[in-house]
């Protein structure tokens, strides 16, 4: 009997044939190496699973399959893993060298949780911007179990798909990715509140991932008219018993409303803005709800042009 890895690496893969050789040689360049890679080819047009097949390693494994979209794609490679904890990459980040051995050092430190997550820093272009967390200890190195996932999600969240790994049987308790929820309309949100809401959640503030956020044919891009988003209403009950949850779900209505102003649909962006309690939000973000399409595709513009002089505006902090 073959012995089983250690890691299922399951990278979703769409038109990405810029980026997926540097995705998978940053997992090829690990210093921990018992581990399959897991690539579900969702309908690739261009050349992806070309850029693939270049690569020699016995290890990766290729699936082409019919686009049904990134949620599907998931839930595919975790049903085909054989290692009993899963983590996730998209196929334009990358990880440094050291992600799944503090990953495997998270997990022996903390083996009842129900998700590990690792820091990450977000790219854009040649500028790199460090994630903040709330009530996280800034010490470096600090790994532990966080005392709230939603109250110290409120900047940037705790978990992000590409630094996350779950373990094969929370996925069996809990369920799948939504595939009712399209174009990344938030099916890893969806996840991470199923998860903490039943489970205790391990963190590690020592960055080991890098999120790509200049990337070619980001899903995130996608028509907002045309996404179905997370269901936030659902757990609404719950959040009566859980102040942080109530903001949490808040600072998402609010990302979601801004969104849909953007795509100029005001009819969809005041279903959310009507759901939200006020005194949850800070005063950029109520400021920012008030404005119009213009002001606010001025706004992202700026946004874009200061990270190039390393500056990082944000609504959430």
């Amino acid at each position: 009997m073959l012995k089983k890895p250690f890691f299922s690496i399951v990278i979703p893969l769409y038109n990405k044939e810029k980026h997926i050789e540097s995705t998978i040689k940053s997992i090829l360049k690990q210093s921990m190496q018992d581990f399959e890679v897991i690539v579900v080819n969702d309908g690739s047009t261009d050349s992806s699973c070309h850029e693939v097949k270049t690569i020699n390693d016995n290890r990766i494994l290729l699936y082409s399959i019919k686009n049904k979209g990134v949620s599907h794609a998931r839930n595919f490679g975790i049903k085909k893993a054989n290692a009993k904890l899963i983590v996730f990459l998209d196929a334009d980040d990358i990880w440094l060298n050291n992600h799944l051995e503090d990953l495997k050092e998270l997990y022996e430190s903390f083996p009842n949780c129900g998700m590990y997550c690792k820091a990450y820093t977000k790219q854009y272009r040649k500028t790199f911007i460090k994630s903040v967390y709330k009530n996280i200890p800034q010490k470096n190195n600090w790994k532990g179990i966080v005392d709230d996932f939603f109250e110290s999600s409120t900047i940037n969240c705790i978990a992000w798909t590409s630094a996350v790994m779950i373990p094969e049987k929370i996925i069996n308790d809990i369920g799948y990715f939504d595939e009712n929820i399209t174009l990344g309309a938030g099916e890893d949100t969806d996840l991470w509140i199923r998860i903490a809401l039943k489970y205790k959640v391990a963190f590690s503030n020592k960055p080991s991932a890098i999120h790509n956020l200049g990337a070619d044919n980001r899903i995130s891009n996608s028509n907002t008219n045309a996404r179905i988003f997370l269901n936030l209403d659902k757990y609404e009950a719950v959040s009566k018993k859980s102040k942080a949850l109530k903001v949490y779900l808040d600072l998402n209505r609010y990302s979601i409303a801004i969104q849909y102003k953007i795509a100029g649909n005001t009819e969809k962006a005041n279903e959310y803005i009507d759901k939200i309690d006020k005194d949850n939000l800070n005063r950029k973000q109520l400021f920012l709800l008030k404005r119009n399409t213009f002001f606010i595709k001025l706004m992202l513009n700026i946004k874009k042009l200061l990270r190039f002089l390393n500056i990082d505006l944000s609504t959430f902090k």
